[in-house]
């Protein structure tokens, strides 16, 4: 089984748009994202510097945009697992179908703008804590007033909060620990974003999702998730619990998966699994260039690929059953 991973806030670059401009059709995609993100992603993704692309509101839409160009780029067929990371799992929730493309960027921009005005409600920020004993990393976390936002695995555990709380954990890390600032603006998957929640449950009210045509996995607790609603409810949660994606690469182990195609802006999740899922062939896809070795290794994947149905925005996928029974389709 080959999973499709999509990366999150924190992995996004100046310019990283420009070489996928060249490709026939992503202008328009682009023009069409943008009018439904109400902002201009060309510029945004092409000639913004990194403090303007840092801004939630603009780096979740871009985001998102740019997972669903990848994939429109590639054939995926019904048998692979697909995981987004943070806001990356509005982009994988569109490829399995759940979403379609123009509500996910819509979704994606009103989640980013949402999350930002509770950023700028109360000073807070995240931090990596990498190394350390698991447990004692997550009672110094704790102990800081800080919340446990993202567990990555690979000796990563992200700490959210006040600055205040931040600088405290700065100064005072946990044993045979070091922290890394991350370039995002505040505690995201903390109770400090329960108004972009509340915001994105009343946008989900609107919307019919249906049920994943792949399998897809939950931030939440890594689990398997084939109902549509349950997938819509879980994504309106998330900006407020953190991030187990420690536990969907257990998932990911346990479905026996043997190749990992990360989508653009590539590099941060493929970097994960190199660390955890050492065996599993990677492929990060940060550029065109590196989309023929993705389609190598999806045409390896011993399934029939079904052409896919699609509009003028869709992300290419393919209908089918899941190739796994669900773990639990209710919020945990």
């Amino acid at each position: 089984m080959i999973a499709i991973l999509a990366p999150g806030q924190g992995s996004q670059a100046p310019g990283m748009l420009a070489p996928w401009l060249e490709l026939e059709g992503v202008a328009e995609q682009v023009a069409a994202f943008s009018e439904l993100a109400g902002l201009d992603l060309a510029r945004l993704g092409t000639t913004a510097d990194a403090e303007e692309i840092k801004d939630s509101a603009v780096t979740q839409p871009l985001i998102v945009a740019m997972g669903l160009i990848t994939a429109s780029q590639l054939t995926i067929g019904s048998r692979v697992v697909l995981a987004g990371h943070s806001v990356g799992e509005v982009t994988a929730a569109a490829i399995a179908g759940t979403l379609t493309p123009s509500q996910a960027i819509s979704f994606a921009a009103r989640r980013g703008a949402e999350m930002a005005a509770a950023c700028a409600a109360t000073p807070t920020s995240m931090v990596a804590v990498i190394g350390g004993e698991v447990d004692e990393v997550l009672a110094a976390i704790v102990d800081a007033g800080l919340t446990p936002a993202n567990r990555n695995g690979a000796g990563q555990i992200v700490a959210a909060g006040s600055v205040e709380a931040i600088a405290a954990l700065t100064a005072n890390p946990p044993p045979l620990a070091r922290i890394r600032p991350l370039q995002v603006a505040g505690a995201f998957h903390t109770d400090y974003m329960s108004p972009a929640e509340q915001s994105l449950r009343a946008v989900a009210a609107q919307l019919s999702p249906a049920d994943p045509s792949q399998v897809l996995l939950s931030n939440a607790d890594g689990a398997v998730v084939d109902d549509g609603p349950t997938v819509l409810a879980r994504l309106v949660a998330q900006v407020t619990r953190p991030v187990r994606w420690d536990l969907c690469l257990d998932t990911l182990r346990a479905l026996g998966v043997t190749g990992a195609i990360e989508l653009a802006p590539a590099g941060t999740l493929s970097g994960i699994a190199r660390r955890e899922l050492p065996d599993v062939r990677r492929v990060a896809v940060k550029s065109p260039a590196d989309l023929e070795a993705a389609r190598q290794l999806l045409a390896e994947e011993p399934s029939e690929q079904t052409a896919p149905e699609q509009d003028s925005l869709t992300a290419t996928s393919s209908s089918g059953p899941a190739a796994v029974q669900p773990a639990t389709t209710g919020m945990s």
